[in-house]
């Protein structure tokens, strides 16, 4: 058997580029230790193939760059230090005084809030929506207030809550409450006024942190101090957090009033599912139409209250 050699030795240099495209990928490199001469090796039972001046003398591909290397030459420009972020606006305390503060300068107060991170992302801040004031100056007088539990894309874009389908979705069930005018359903610009606990949307519409729910629970905190709704309809496991102090599921909840947790104001609060939750889960509908009817009820019994005190 003739006996043949071949360069096992590799080399291992990395330019720049390289090195930059590893890093990127999470890949460590370990380096041997360079030898002084390969050591001649008997060839198996198939002969090796001879190697080249000219091969060895090229770069051997690193283990998997080819798969990789196009999703990689998308960081650009590709640099052996990482790709500074774009500056964040400065985060500032949130003000002092909420809740002392007039309808229109709260609703002014939010709108420039950076309290928190949120505020970095955000398009628009989402106050509110609802029966429009005598002017400028006053609050709106309503009987029924909706909460939901954050802005969503749609939402961030127009600066209003409940817009898209979850929002078609909810004036609807406004429109089958039978409770207005001469027994016209309830509309979202007569006598309802709708917002949200987290006043930004988070990125992706993930769920709020607790933190960010109780960064934004004092405007939230002020605004139903100063509309004093009669009943109150908590949508969404975040809104019933917030207003009922409650963590239990949407499903061990509803069937009944609650109380509002706020020091000085109270109000009964009913929990339903958010419309976003009823697009994804329908036969879910039929459960928050029976809350609807559990908070029509009960605002019937309020009135009813109120006229025998007179």
């Amino acid at each position: 058997m003739t006996e043949a050699t071949q360069d096992t030795s590799f080399d291992y240099t990395l330019d720049e580029r390289q090195r930059s495209m590893l890093d990127a990928m999470g890949i460590k490199m370990w380096l041997p230790e360079p030898e002084a001469e390969a050591a001649p090796q008997v060839a198996a039972q198939a002969p090796l193939q001879a190697v080249s001046t000219e091969n060895s003398e090229q770069k051997q591909p690193i283990a998997g760059m080819n798969t990789a290397q196009p999703a990689i030459e998308k960081i650009a420009p590709i640099s052996s230090t990482a790709v500074p972020m774009p500056a964040s606006i400065a985060l500032a305390p949130r003000p002092s005084g909420i809740e002392q503060m007039d309808w229109p300068t709260l609703q002014s107060t939010v709108s420039g809030c950076q309290a928190c991170s949120l505020c970095a992302s955000r398009k628009n801040t989402v106050f509110g929506v609802g029966q429009a004031p005598a002017d400028n100056t006053q609050t709106p007088q309503v009987d029924w207030l909706i909460i939901g539990e954050a802005p969503g894309e749609n939402e961030d874009i127009q600066g209003e809550p409940f817009v898209g389908q979850a929002g078609k979705l909810l004036d609807n069930m406004l429109a089958a409450m039978k409770l207005g005018i001469n027994g016209a359903g309830l509309t979202r610009s007569q006598g309802v006024y709708i917002a949200n606990v987290l006043k930004c949307r988070p990125p992706a519409n993930r769920n709020p942190s607790l933190e960010e729910v109780a960064m934004c629970e004092p405007y939230l905190a002020r605004q139903i101090e100063l509309l004093r709704p009669k009943i109150i309809l908590a949508m969404g496991k975040f809104a019933i957090l917030s207003l009922t102090g409650s963590n239990d599921p949407v499903g061990k909840l509803r069937g009944r009033v609650h109380t509002l947790k706020h020091a000085s104001y109270q109000a009964p609060v009913i929990v339903t599912y958010h419309p976003a939750y009823l697009l994804r889960n329908l036969p879910d509908k039929a459960k928050a139409w029976a809350d609807l009817l559990l908070a029509m009820q009960t605002y019937r019994e309020l009135q009813a209250g109120d006229s025998s005190a007179v």
